[in-house]
């Protein structure tokens, strides 16, 4: 169907499904990333105490099936159509009828619009794939720091030579600009995260925080670093003060840096060049 790759509403649509879908792995991704982290931590601890590791079920993205975590019923097929079926069975288990979250459908919803977004903004073009992963990308950091306040090697380390590998193809900024992006990025944060510690004499931030934004500036190039720093800060500030106002949150409270960073990106992507017109004139 040659139509889909020329129409942008018809390429548009079907990068909404597929990014539906997509949201719906990503919800496995950041659910089940730190459990794997944890346990393959608990097995190097082990090996290093020379003790025998426990033997475990495999649990990976795959393994096992997706089930209520309340009854252990098996997910199936139609109870796993993205958006959909989270609205007919009113968000809870056919099952047992316990509550699903909200933010399943919210993840599935975001992956939707991420990738439509991007092929909308830049076309049905190799650039909009590359946009389309570097942004789902950003989703899965986003909640795994959220709950776990960890920003998975796993992820971050592809993100910075998937950004590497797209910039060789000029997808978005030249070659140079992306590497010293990922080099004054890394470094930026790691300067921050010494300065504080040596003045306040505790940690400021995770060495994750610094991989994500040198992905960043691999993606985006140098001279939006200073864009996505200002605009993390904002976000960060405007947020924090809501968690305190209306979670009643203590502000003493650690708040993970991660998902503002991964915002701002998300919006230095469409926007970026345009805010630095306007911000730095």
């Amino acid at each position: 169907m040659p139509y889909l790759l020329t129409d942008p509403l018809a390429a548009t649509i079907v990068a909404l499904i597929v990014g539906l879908c997509v949201g719906s792995f990503l919800n496995v991704v950041i659910h089940r990333l730190p459990k794997m982290l944890e346990r393959s931590w608990a097995e190097q601890a082990a090996e290093i105490r020379n003790e025998t590791p426990v033997p475990t079920a495999t649990y990976n993205l795959w393994t096992p099936r997706s089930a209520c975590p309340a009854c252990g019923h098996a997910i199936g097929a139609f109870e796993n159509v993205p958006v959909v079926s989270w609205l007919v069975l009113r968000g809870k288990c056919r099952a047992c009828k316990a509550p699903i979250s909200a933010r399943y459908p919210f993840v599935e919803i975001l992956g939707g619009v991420a990738a439509a977004g991007a092929v909308w903004y830049f076309g049905p073009t190799a650039k909009a794939v590359a946009a389309s992963l570097f942004l789902w990308a950003l989703i899965a950091l986003t909640f795994i720091d959220a709950d776990t306040q960890l920003l998975p090697d796993d992820i971050t380390l592809p993100l910075v030579w998937g950004g590497l590998l797209a910039n060789l193809f000029g997808l978005f900024v030249p070659l140079a600009d992306a590497v010293i992006g990922a080099m004054a990025g890394y470094l930026v944060l790691w300067t921050v995260y010494w300065l504080f510690k040596l003045i306040r004499g505790k940690e400021g931030m995770g060495y994750g925080d610094f991989k994500l934004l040198a992905a960043l500036g691999a993606w985006l190039g140098w001279k939006l670093l200073p864009l996505i720093v200002l605009m993390s800060s904002v976000v960060g500030a405007v947020l924090g003060i809501l968690l305190i106002v209306f979670r009643r949150r203590d502000n003493a409270t650690p708040m993970p840096f991660g998902p503002y960073l991964a915002i701002a990106g998300a919006i230095a992507l469409f926007a970026g060049p345009a805010l630095m017109r306007l911000w730095f004139p």
